[in-house]
């Protein structure tokens, strides 16, 4: 598209050079309430509060018409997350540029619009540029600043909400005495011990503790490219943004936040053994045409959590490597395969999970780095008791005291099996398929007991 055919709009919407440093001054999120969503990202009434370039803007626009063939402002204003206001800006520009053309009008009265002969050749200019049809993006610079507002350096983790979230599995108060000062120390961190001691279960719902909500841009511009960030297999909306209509609530000029953002719980990014390098990077995909957002960057706000650490095609010296910068400086550099460079805030949790012993995978130095180092420790028999309870009871089962006697002194003493707390949930699983399936009492027996374990375990013999 030319700048003549898009000049009406050119003037309001200012270009972000990617290379300019503006958006980091030394920023220590304050302890202050930011107040709603609503305030933290106002809706924006005009092209210029968008803070996107206007050629993107009618870029996207016709981009969206030439997917939909004919659409109403309403359906524009769904697709851009952009008020119905600002697309009639956009519609009647690109109508004196001779980019659309009018059809006729629904029953309700809503006007129907089309791409010209020259709107289709401009849409398919745009389209081999940009494969990304979908929400308008954020501008970096805004994303910076509610990023930084939204740190989760702003909550403190108590030792009580510790308690409270985690007491099905058991953890000793020296475990949560040590992982609530972690998270609040905002340090990376180590967990390490055998499987089945419940790293990755606290790990996957740590996120939760902080009880409250985040906003997450579905895309962010940078110097004309769009990235997308929003990630629907990892990012999970809140109840609040879950229950209000997309339609109305896009279309209105006075309710809600700016529809741009989606209202998620804080993101927990988790990645294993797949991890690769180029995870860490802003991706193209040619096939789509459009750019993938990082791990990291889709991790802001909330939890990365690199789980099996030493099973990665990285070694874990590359890996922390790779971390050094943006965990001193709380900021990451990235680029984008066109060479385009820019900053992001780093303000997430880093955490590391590995079943190894951590002085195998790096040296004593680089163990330093990490701050925290926790070892998680199978559970004392109490505990573990307690856990079997719990568990009995949410499979609906009940169980004696001498039966779980029997489980202890039968098969844990036995064989030295340590008391993990993975077994409970694995081993009455088993037996309540028995239950059912044999249509018993629901009571765990000594036979029960039986079976199960030689269903869970390998045979040594």
């Amino acid at each position: 598209m030319t700048d003549q055919s898009i000049n009406g709009l050119q003037e309001n919407a200012p270009e972000l050079n990617a290379y300019d440093s503006p958006l980091f001054p030394e920023i220590v999120p304050e302890q202050q309430n930011y107040g709603t969503h609503e305030h933290l990202a106002k809706r924006p009434t005009t092209i210029s509060e968008t803070g996107l370039p206007s050629q993107l803007l009618t870029e996207l626009l016709i981009k969206h018409i030439h997917s939909m063939h004919v659409a109403t402002i309403r359906e524009l204003a769904d697709a851009l997350a952009l008020s119905g206001g600002i697309v009639q800006v956009l519609i009647d520009v690109a109508k004196e540029s001779a980019l659309i053309e009018n059809r006729q009008s629904l029953a309700s009265g809503q006007m129907r619009y089309a791409l010209s002969n020259i709107g289709e050749i401009e849409a398919e200019k745009a389209l081999k540029s940009s494969g990304y049809i979908s929400v308008s993006p954020v501008p970096l610079t805004q994303y910076v600043d509610i990023v930084l507002k939204q740190t989760s350096r702003n909550t403190q983790i108590t030792k009580q909400r510790m308690q409270a979230r985690f007491a099905e599995l058991m953890f000793s108060e020296a475990l949560t005495s040590a992982i609530g000062p972690a998270l609040n120390s905002n340090k990376p961190i180590l967990i390490y011990g055998m499987p089945g001691v419940g790293k990755s279960y606290l790990c996957r719902n740590l996120n939760l503790l902080f009880g409250d909500d985040v906003l997450i841009p579905s895309a962010i511009e940078i110097s004309g490219n769009i990235i997308q960030v929003y990630d629907p297999q990892v990012h999970i909306l809140s109840t609040e943004q879950d229950s209000k209509s997309p339609a109305d609530a896009l279309f209105s000029l006075d309710r809600g936040h700016d529809p741009r953002w989606r209202l998620c719980q804080r993101p927990l990014i988790v990645t294993g053994g797949e991890l690769t390098e180029d995870m860490l990077e802003v991706n193209f995909d040619p096939s789509s045409r459009t750019y993938k957002a990082p791990l990291q960057l889709k991790a802001n706000n909330g939890i990365l959590l690199l789980d099996d650490l030493g099973r990665q095609k990285m070694s874990p010296l590359a890996l922390f490597n790779r971390w050094i910068i943006p965990l001193e400086e709380r900021r990451d550099f990235l680029f984008l395969p066109n060479g385009v460079h820019f900053e992001i805030p780093f303000e997430l949790i880093l955490l590391f999970s590995t079943n190894l012993n951590p002085a195998e995978l790096v040296d004593e130095a680089f163990l330093r780095r990490l701050g925290y180092k926790i070892e998680f420790q199978p559970l004392e028999v109490d505990s573990y008791k307690k856990l079997w309870g719990n568990v009995c009871e949410s499979f609906n089962l009940t169980c004696a005291d001498v039966t779980f006697d029997y489980l202890l002194n039968t098969y844990h003493y036995t064989t030295n099996k340590p008391f993990l707390p993975c077994y409970p949930r694995d081993l009455l699983s088993i037996i309540s398929d028995q239950v059912k399936f044999n249509e018993l009492p629901n009571e765990v027996e000594k036979n029960l007991i039986d079976i199960a374990w030689k269903h869970y375990f390998v045979s040594q013999s």
